[in-house]
């Protein structure tokens, strides 16, 4: 062996040289796994991946058609705009055909569905135009009704009252007079009263209220004295108001309770209300006449606050529903309320509450409200 074959050594008093570790061994990288039903970047073909992008900038910038956001979608946007002047020019629709305009009011909350509708039509559409206009049904309707979804009643009051269109076609009397004497109220108006039934009601509320009058098919039941009752004329022929006195407690109230005629929707002549018109005036002439200084007002009305022709009424009275209650209080038809037709309405009173019953036999549900008498 020569010198230079031989392995290296230190020299005699050197330390010996660190030993090198071994290279780590290289080995392939593992290729990533693809994601199910994406294809790898580099395996899109170019001619796809225009195509990937183009669609991807069209959802909202141009369409086929080259039009933009705020180029699209006036249809929908048009509706919305629609929509905002039905709602807030409701009383400018004419009523001098079908009474379009109060069958209009009579259902105006719910013209805010169409907001949903348009939202959707907005998105599919991918219209800035249409989802801008969208904000003005939204503005108008909350400033109309948004006052009513909060929970509006101020504690306790002096006493309750309640009122019912129990209808003529009610299939258990007795289990309503049972709902109704259990309610808690300590005045209690009924409408509809049919000459089979009214046994029943007299019955099933005698324990709960020593005192009641009827006229014609409406009744007052009272936890308190009645007294100087007298009709009132409503002009429809037949006796469905009448004024009592009830003493309370905290003094005398002048207690109407009526039952205006119905109206109808016919396709030959629209929304019928006009007997219900004339009706509406003559009430509230005999409640602007009316001297007692406490007044309530119980009844089927068939009709809603915003309807323009109860307005001989509702210009004197407020409704103990929009000042004490919670939500719209819908109370016909019972089985899905759709309007508050059934109204409790008062004056020189202070609501303290209001609230909607349980269905029972009736087509209408009752209502009920807190007041408290204001000294």
């Amino acid at each position: 062996m020569t010198q230079a074959d031989a392995p290296w050594a230190p020299a005699d008093g050197e330390p010996p040289a660190p030993e090198v570790p071994p290279a780590p061994e290289v080995r392939p990288t593992a290729e990533v796994p693809p994601v199910a039903g994406v294809a790898p970047v580099s395996t899109v073909p170019p001619t796809a991946r225009r195509r990937l992008l183009e669609r991807a900038r069209e959802r909202w910038g141009r369409d086929h058609r080259g039009s933009g956001p705020w180029r699209r979608g006036w249809v929908s946007a048009a509706l919305a705009v629609l929509t905002a002047l039905l709602l807030a020019l409701h009383r400018q629709v004419p009523n001098d055909y079908g009474n379009v305009g109060s069958l209009l009011e009579t259902f105006l909350p719910w013209l805010g569905l169409a907001v949903p509708l348009l939202l959707v039509a907005a998105l599919l559409r991918r219209s800035a135009t249409a989802l801008v206009a969208l904000l003005l049904p939204v503005v108008v309707w909350v400033n109309l009704f948004g006052g009513l979804l909060g929970d509006k009643s101020s504690g306790k009051g002096d006493f309750t009252v309640l009122t019912h269109n129990v209808a003529a076609a009610n299939t258990d009397p007795a289990a309503t007079a049972r709902l109704v004497a259990g309610s808690g109220a300590q005045i209690v108006a009924l409408e509809e009263l049919t000459g089979s039934a009214l046994p029943l009601y007299t019955a099933g509320l005698a324990a709960a209220y020593p005192y009641h009058v009827v006229e014609g098919t409406v009744g007052l039941w009272s936890k308190y004295p009645i007294s100087d009752t007298r009709v009132v004329d409503i002009r429809i022929g037949w006796t469905r108001a009448f004024r009592s006195q009830v003493t309370t407690p905290q003094g005398p109230l002048a207690v109407y309770v009526a039952h205006l005629p119905s109206v109808r929707v016919k396709f030959d002549s629209g929304f019928t209300a006009g007997q219900r018109d004339v009706s509406a005036q003559a009430l509230g002439d005999a409640v602007q006449a009316e001297p007692l200084r406490k007044v309530l007002l119980l009844g089927d009305l068939n009709g809603t606050m915003n309807d323009r022709s109860l307005a001989p009424v509702t210009s004197q009275l407020r409704s103990a529903q929009g000042t004490a209650g919670s939500g719209f209080g819908f109370s016909w038809p019972a089985d899905f309320p759709m309007a508050r037709i059934d109204q409790i309405m008062s004056r020189g009173l202070k609501p303290t509450d209001s609230w909607v019953l349980a269905a029972d036999g009736s087509d209408h549900r009752a209502i009920a409200a807190g007041f408290r008498y204001n000294r």
